[in-house]
């Protein structure tokens, strides 16, 4: 080979390198931190006067660069808020078919394919190296001994886990498989358990026992995922490739657990201890970046998975409306929003939000634009030159235009969030419209108003049930606010305004066939089978089922409903036989005021209703063979589509035949 030739060889490779590192260069880091049960007013620079509890490392981000002011989560508790920010996708998307059964706790099943796109997978193909350190809560596929459901009892902890952050697009990964008070206790380095499972331990707050090793403290935990990000960003800084750390903090959430150096040092107790521990986590991640010598060329995020939880505050145990003896201090966790975790008021959803990116977010700025944190993965596919097809991240929104111009028009014009018993919609004017009454929470930690207890006194205050849908899209089954002139949602407009409920009810309605204009083609194509069931898939008097076993047709339609949609079969219908006689099953969505009639007639074998043949169904009060109250039929603590406004919920119903 002659030496011209060799030369350009060499200069044309020279070129490649050069090209290659120039354009990893470019790429900036990402970090990510996001809190648990953080609540607006617990940091500082956000709670302001409502905040007693100093947080000099969450105040930093928001110093060196952006406040984000009103940005929220998809869902007021942890799993489907995560979900939506992992995927780029509400977390009601996903049906019974796009997740697996799993265990109580840490031990649930995978909340969403492996097929699914994530950030994770996302940013490999971007070129970046993905790492993941914290609480994860997106389901698993444990290896279990005997082949079944994974729970505490059969899971075998000496073999990997079999799915979980590496096939969601995470080249390392440092987990904990749920909450710190949700077991098992047991560390997991991508997908193998550490340690050896011999003990059974439980926490504080709730005192959940499970699975553990000898030596796992909950006190030590924070420290742990702190020490492991260190080792990431060193590892990852030396190699010259860009990377992606998503940090999942398990802090404030209960066990309220502060290391030993936080205990006393806040001016409120346990939970303020518990918090600055939080910050003082972000700090570290921070200085760790610093002392690697990337600190100005990533972009870093500190958020929260939605609302801090009413159950915490100055005593370990979880006790309800322990948030509000902290106001006595003046400390106010929710800041001056109204609500808590699980509820659909502004304390459960908004939360407190930082960007730093040295060079490109101006420092010192304030953002008072509509942001959710679905809109993660658009921004960083934006950050990073990844590229979106149609079906990936459509409900994500860049706000890549807002973090290096505050004050630019928000991309976003509306936003669908979620209690756990209802549903809100949120638009960037700062109107937000309540799909039910009361706060959409239930349970023993509820929000008050509780929904049963808010239905109740709507459908008194109503004066009977309502005998269309057109009536429940009206006070006092809605609720509409003006967040910017009444933060504490305590004046309920909807009736002033009946205009714009309409419109309001309108743009989130898969019947009106309408979404934002943002969304994109996918989502609009997707969406007759996957919207927001504010309207149902069955219309009044059209026929649900109609079909008979062993081929016998019966005189009319099986199922009707007869007073207000249906929301879905919920699973297909299933016969089993009970004494001799053969009992169709299925499980029904079912508004309260709805009403179901069957057509069996004469041919139904046995008389349903106090000896009348044929008979109507309703939930107040069920007048069916079998019917459960919603509540005493959920078996999951979530469900991918809540009932429709919030109340409902699923009935198991028995027809027999």
């Amino acid at each position: 080979m002659n030496i011209f030739l060799r030369c350009n060889i060499v200069l044309l490779l020279l070129g490649a390198i050069s090209t290659t590192t120039a354009a990893a260069a470019e790429k900036p880091n990402i970090v990510f931190i996001l809190a648990d049960d953080l609540g607006y007013g617990d940091i500082e620079a956000f709670g302001g006067e409502h905040c007693n509890i100093d947080t000099p490392h969450f105040d930093a981000l928001c110093r060196d660069g952006t406040k984000f002011t009103n940005a929220h989560v998809t869902n007021s508790v942890c799993v489907p808020s995560r979900t939506s920010i992992m995927t780029g996708r509400y977390a009601w998307r996903f049906g019974k078919d796009d997740q697996e059964k799993g265990g109580p706790w840490g031990f649930i099943g995978l909340r969403f394919p492996t097929t699914q796109h994530t950030v994770g997978k996302m940013l490999q193909d971007a070129g970046y190296t993905t790492g993941y350190v914290g609480k994860w809560h997106l389901g698993t596929r444990m290896t279990t001994k005997d082949g079944k459901i994974q729970n505490s009892h059969n899971t075998d902890f000496t073999k990997p886990i079999q799915i979980g952050p590496p096939q969601s697009g995470f080249d390392e990964s440092f987990i904990l498989p749920g909450s710190l008070d949700m077991y098992p206790y047991v560390y997991a380095r991508n997908n193998r358990w550490l340690g050896e499972v011999n003990t059974q331990k439980g926490w504080s707050a709730f005192n959940r026992v499970g699975p553990t090793t000898e030596d796992f403290e909950d006190f030590e935990v924070l420290g742990i995922f702190c020490d492991e990000a260190d080792t990431f960003i060193s590892a990852q800084a030396k190699s010259g490739k860009p990377f992606f750390l998503y940090v999942a903090l398990t802090a404030p959430h209960t066990p309220t657990s502060p290391a030993p150096e936080f205990k006393g040092k806040s001016r409120i107790g346990i939970y303020g201890d518990f918090v600055m521990n939080t910050d003082a986590c972000i700090g570290r991640v921070v200085a760790a970046l610093e002392k690697a010598g990337v600190g100005d060329n990533t972009l870093v995020i500190a958020s929260s998975d939605h609302g801090p939880a009413n159950y915490a505050g100055k005593i370990r145990k979880a006790t309800k409306d322990q948030m509000r003896e902290m106001e006595k201090d003046g400390h106010r966790a929710n800041g001056p929003w109204r609500g808590y975790k699980f509820s659909a008021f502004e304390g459960g959803l908004r939360v407190p939000f930082a960007a730093k990116w040295p060079g490109n977010i101006p420092a010192g700025s304030v953002c008072d634009a509509l942001v959710g944190l679905n809109d993660l993965m658009a921004t960083w596919a934006e950050v990073s030159g990844a590229k979106l097809g149609d079906s990936e991240g459509p409900d994500s929104i860049s706000m890549l235009p807002l973090l290096k111009d505050p004050g630019k028009k928000p991309p976003r014009t509306s936003m669908i969030v979620q209690g756990t018993r209802g549903n809100a919609f949120i638009d960037r004017d700062g109107w937000k419209l309540l799909l039910c009454p009361g706060s959409a929470s239930a349970g023993n930690f509820p929000t008050a108003p509780e929904s049963g207890a808010a239905w109740r006194a709507a459908l008194k205050a109503f004066g009977r049930n309502p005998a269309n849908h057109a009536e429940l899209e009206q006070p006092p089954f809605l609720q509409l606010y003006k967040l910017t002139d009444d933060p504490g949602e305590t004046k309920n407009v909807a009736a002033l305004h009946p205009d714009r409920v309409k419109k309001m009810i309108a743009s989130v309605s898969p019947s009106h066939r309408k979404w934002p204009k943002h969304a994109r083609p996918e989502t609009r194509r997707r969406q007759a089978h996957e919207g927001l069931p504010i309207r149902t898939a069955f219309r009044l008097g059209q026929v649900i089922l109609n079909w008979a076993p062993q081929g016998v047709a019966p005189p009319g339609p099986l199922l009707r409903a007869e007073r207000h949609p249906i929301r879905r079969l919920a699973a297909a219908p299933k016969a089993m036989r009970i004494w001799g006689r053969v009992v169709w099953k299925f499980r029904l969505r079912i508004h309260p005021t709805t009403s179901l009639s069957c057509g069996l007639g004469e041919a139904c074998a046995t008389p349903c209703n106090a000896g009348v043949p044929g008979w109507a169904a309703s939930m107040r009060p069920p007048r069916v063979v079998k019917a459960i109250p919603a509540d005493a039929a959920r078996s999951k603590p979530y469900h991918s589509n809540p009932p429709e406004f919030g109340y409902g919920g699923t009935s198991a119903v028995a027809f027999k035949w």
